[in-house]
C-alpha cells in the first residue's frame, strides 16, 4: 500500500462494555489525510483523543487511552481491525467511556469496514521502519522488535489449563490474513479469577455472549473457532496495541506471554529513541492510481467479509 486511506462512508455500531457494562455508539467517519486514528468522545462536545502512545493510561484488562483527564477504555480490538486493514485516517466517534465488546473479536469491526469501503488519499504513506532490535523483558514475560520488510508478528502464550496450554502463531500482518486468522479469536476469561475483577470494578458487561469462559478444568461455552483461539487472539490484541505507533510498522515483533503493559512499553521506548527507527515513505508504481475505483473498493470491501477458515 503506497497511499494513505481512508474509509469510503461513515458506518456504526452499538453495544455494551466489557468492564463498564455501560451501552455505546461507535462510528467510523472518514478523515482526510495526516489525520491518523482519532477517537471522539461525541457525548463530550467531540473531545477528541489520538491512537498515540502519549496518550496510553492503563494497561490491565485492557488498553485504555486519556488525554486531558478524559478517559477512552478498551480500545485494542477496534485499533487491532483499523491497522492490520491499512486504514490510516478515520475518526472514531464514541458517545461512552468505553467502547463496545460485541462478540469480544476484532470480526465485527471486519464488517464495519467491509460495509465502509476504502478510498486513497493523495497523500504517501509514511512507515515507521526498525533500524535495530529493541527488547523487554520482566520476569517471564518478553517482546522483541527486530528490523524487518513487512510488519510480521509471533504471539506465544502459556496458560496451565488443559484447554489451553501452549499456544503460538506467527504471521505477515496483512488486510487478508488478519480478517481470516486472528480477527474471528475471541477475548477470554477463567471464572476463578471474576470474582477479583469485580472487585476492581471490571467486567460488569462480561457475558457468555462476548467472551471464552473457563472453568478450572473446561470450556463453559465452546465450541472454539479455533483450536489455539487463545494465541490468535493474544496476537489480536498486540497487533491492537502496536497500532499505537501511530504509523505502518515495518518490523518482526516477537511477543512471549506478553500483555498489554509490554505492549505498550515496548512501543513507548521505540518511539522514544530516533536511533531505533527511520520514516519511509511509501514508493507508488507508476501504473498505481491515487484513489481505488469503485470496482477496487468493492473488491477491498470483499475480501474484508471474507469468513475465516
Amino acid at each position: 500500500m503506497q497511499w494513505q486511506t481512508t474509509i469510503l462512508r461513515p458506518v456504526e455500531t452499538q453495544g455494551i462494555g466489557l468492564h463498564t457494562a455501560v451501552e455505546s455508539r461507535m462510528r467510523f467517519v472518514p478523515a482526510p489525510a495526516d489525520t491518523g486514528i482519532v477517537f471522539r468522545r461525541v457525548d463530550l462536545d467531540g473531545f477528541e483523543i489520538e491512537a498515540q502512545a502519549r496518550n496510553v493510561a492503563r494497561v490491565s484488562y485492557a488498553t485504555s487511552l486519556m488525554k486531558r483527564g478524559v478517559l477512552l477504555s478498551t480500545t485494542e480490538h477496534v485499533l487491532a481491525a483499523l491497522y492490520s486493514c491499512d486504514v490510516d485516517n478515520v475518526y472514531v466517534e464514541i458517545d461512552a467511556l468505553e467502547l463496545p465488546i460485541l462478540d469480544g473479536s476484532s470480526q465485527p469491526f471486519i464488517e464495519m469496514l467491509a460495509a465502509a469501503g476504502i478510498r486513497r488519499l493523495r497523500k504517501r504513506r509514511r512507515y515507521l521502519k526498525v533500524l535495530k532490535p529493541i527488547e523487554v523483558v520482566e520476569d517471564h514475560r518478553r517482546i522483541a522488535i527486530y528490523p524487518a520488510d513487512e510488519f510480521r508478528v509471533h504471539c506465544m502464550v502459556e496458560y496451565r489449563h488443559p484447554a489451553v496450554g501452549r499456544q503460538e502463531i506467527e504471521l505477515a500482518v496483512t488486510r487478508e490474513s488478519f480478517s481470516s486468522m486472528l480477527a474471528p479469536a475471541r477475548t477470554f476469561g477463567f471464572t476463578r479469577e471474576f470474582a477479583g475483577m469485580r472487585a476492581m470494578g471490571l467486567i460488569r458487561g462480561g457475558s457468555l455472549d462476548n467472551a471464552i469462559v473457563l472453568s478450572d478444568d473446561a470450556i463453559l461455552n465452546g465450541p472454539l473457532r479455533f483450536p489455539d483461539e487463545f494465541g490468535r487472539h493474544k496476537a489480536l490484541d498486540l497487533i491492537g496495541d502496536l497500532a499505537l505507533v501511530g504509523r505502518p510498522l515495518l518490523g518482526r515483533v516477537e511477543a512471549h506471554k506478553a500483555g498489554h503493559a509490554l505492549h505498550t512499553q515496548i512501543v513507548s521506548r521505540l518511539l522514544a529513541d530516533p536511533s531505533l527507527w527511520t520514516e519511509t515513505i511509501g514508493e507508488a508504481q507508476a501504473s498505481e492510481p491515487l484513489e481505488a475505483t469503485a470496482a477496487e473498493s468493492r473488491e477491498i470491501s470483499g475480501q474484508l467479509s471474507q469468513p475465516a477458515d
